[in-house]
């Protein structure tokens, strides 16, 4: 629900922020490959500690979990939020996507955001997803190339979700995708040079 005001008091706003921060800088792709014997998915590929990067070790199942958790993190993140208020679940989108970008378990050193930022977006505005979703997986099919598909999704989705959520859903989108791009600034820079390998390569 678009909040009509802001009407968040500081604690509250604090409480959601610390909350949310937290679920979203759990480490699924780490803890699922150390408990599977596969060792620190930061040490193989990208160093990442997302979906893409757990596919590298070759085990599917395991990304397959990875990519629902951390998409989980950042639905569990909205959610949550959303308990305070309407402006609530977006703070918790922020947050929770924050976490999974800099956990602080981890030196601050996470993934990119992008399950975890579409975890969010599907509760904020569930046609605005499916929307992301769809872009996502043609321009994955189109360019084979995992990070471009995430940043043409990202660079999109802030104007469908104004269209379906209005101005402070799409404020908070805005937000979290230009937290992805940031992330993405080392696959920017290999794409100019046109050096990002293909889906399945060993960076990404």
């Amino acid at each position: 629900m678009e909040p009509a005001v802001w009407t968040m008091g500081a604690a509250s706003t604090a409480a959601v922020l610390a909350a949310t921060y937290l679920i979203g800088s759990i480490p699924f792709g780490l803890i699922l490959t150390r408990m599977a014997g596969l060792g620190d998915i930061r040490s193989i590929g990208s160093g990442n500690i997302g979906a893409t990067n757990v596919l590298r070790t070759g085990n599917k199942r395991l990304a397959a979990a990875t990519l629902l958790l951390d998409f989980g993190k950042g639905a569990a993140g909205a959610l949550i939020g959303g308990l305070f208020a309407p402006e609530g679940a977006l703070i918790g989108a922020v947050a929770a996507t924050f976490g999974h970008m800099f956990p602080v378990w981890l030196g601050f050193k996470g993934g990119k955001g992008v399950a975890t930022g579409g975890g969010a977006l599907a509760v904020l505005a569930w046609p605005s997803a499916l929307i992301a979703a769809a872009v996502w997986l043609l321009a994955a099919l189109t360019l084979r190339i995992s990070s471009a598909a995430a940043l043409v999704t990202t660079a999109l989705a802030p104007f469908h979700a104004w269209y379906f959520a209005g101005p402070w859903t799409a404020l908070a989108v805005a937000g979290v995708c230009a937290l992805i791009w940031l992330r993405h600034h080392q696959n920017i820079a290999r794409l100019l040079r046109g050096e990002e390998p293909k889906i399945g390569g060993k960076k990404g």
